[in-house]
C-alpha cells in the first residue's frame, strides 16, 4: 500500500509537469517583442509593425526606457531590470520566445536569458557566429549598426562574437538624415538608399565580405535593397524571428511519397 501511494504521488508530479500553464484570455502569439518607449513611424519590415510577420506577434512597450538608454557604451543595470520585468509579463502571457527592439541590448543577453524560462534573443547579432561558420574563415561579416561609435567589444562578446570571428563594423551614423518624416514611402526609400550606400562602401573597403548582419531593428525594410546593391546574403532581426518562430511552433509535415 505504501509503495502504491508513492507511485501515485510520483505519477501526479509527472502529470503536473506536463499540464498546460494556467488558463489565459489570449492564445496563439508565440513570439513576444519588447518595444522601446520612443514613438516614431514603424513601416512594414520594422520589428514593431505587425504586418512584418505572417504569424501573430505580441508586443509590449517597456515604459520609461528610451533609445538613448540602450544605444550607449554601457547601459545602466536599471534598463536590464525593466526588461526582465516586462519579459516576465510576456512569458506569463504565453509567448514561447521573446526578442527586443534594440540590438544593443545584447549587453544584457546573459542576464535576461538567466531570468526567463523561455528563450530570449536580444539582438540579431547573435546570428554572427552562425553566419561565420557558414562562410568559413576567409570571409568577413559586415555588421551594420545604428551607431558605430558606441557598439563596443562587450556588445559583440555578449552576442558570442570573439576574436576568431572576422567582422567589419560600420555605423549608419551619417546616413540617418536620409530617414526622416512621417511618409512611409519616403522612409522606405531612405532606408534603402542609406543601407545600399553604406553597404557598397563596406564591400569596396572589405573585398572579403561574405554577408551582412544588421544590428538595428529598424533596418529590415532596406534589407532587400542592400542585397540587390551588393549581391550578398543579408541577415537581420526579422530573419532571426522567423527562424525562432519555426523552432518554437513546429508543424507536422504534409505531402506524399
Amino acid at each position: 500500500m505504501i509503495a502504491k501511494d508513492i507511485a501515485l504521488r510520483e505519477l501526479e508530479k509527472v502529470s503536473d509537469k506536463f499540464n498546460p500553464p494556467k488558463l489565459r484570455q489570449v492564445y496563439g502569439q508565440a513570439i513576444g517583442v519588447l518595444v522601446v518607449d520612443n514613438p516614431f513611424p514603424r513601416i512594414p519590415g520594422d520589428i514593431a509593425n505587425a504586418t512584418t510577420y505572417p504569424f501573430p506577434v505580441r508586443f509590449k512597450v517597456v515604459k520609461g526606457i528610451f533609445v538613448k538608454d540602450m544605444v550607449c557604451e554601457k547601459p545602466d543595470v536599471s534598463v536590464c531590470n525593466r526588461y526582465i520585468e516586462e519579459a516576465k509579463k510576456l512569458q506569463d502571457e504565453g509567448v514561447r520566445a521573446i526578442t527586443t527592439s534594440c540590438g544593443y541590448l545584447s549587453y544584457f543577453q546573459d542576464e535576461l536569458a538567466e531570468a526567463l524560462n523561455v528563450p530570449i534573443f536580444t539582438s540579431s547579432l547573435i546570428q554572427v557566429p552562425l553566419v561565420s561558420k557558414m562562410l568559413g574563415k576567409n570571409q568577413r561579416i559586415g555588421i551594420i549598426c545604428a551607431n558605430g561609435f558606441v557598439l563596443t567589444k562587450t556588445h559583440l562578446q555578449k552576442s558570442g562574437i570573439d576574436d576568431s570571428v572576422p567582422v567589419a563594423v560600420a555605423g549608419l551614423d551619417k546616413y540617418w538624415s536620409m530617414v526622416r518624416g512621417q511618409n512611409p514611402e519616403k522612409r522606405l526609400n531612405g532606408w534603402e538608399r542609406a543601407l545600399s550606400t553604406l553597404g557598397k562602401q563596406m564591400v569596396s573597403q572589405n573585398p572579403d565580405l561574405g554577408a551582412f548582419v544588421l544590428e538595428c531593428t529598424n533596418f529590415p525594410p532596406g534589407s532587400a535593397a542592400l542585397q540587390e546593391a551588393t549581391g550578398l546574403p543579408v541577415f537581420d532581426i526579422v530573419t532571426l524571428i522567423y527562424m525562432i518562430h519555426d523552432v518554437v511552433v513546429r508543424k507536422r509535415y504534409t505531402g506524399h511519397m
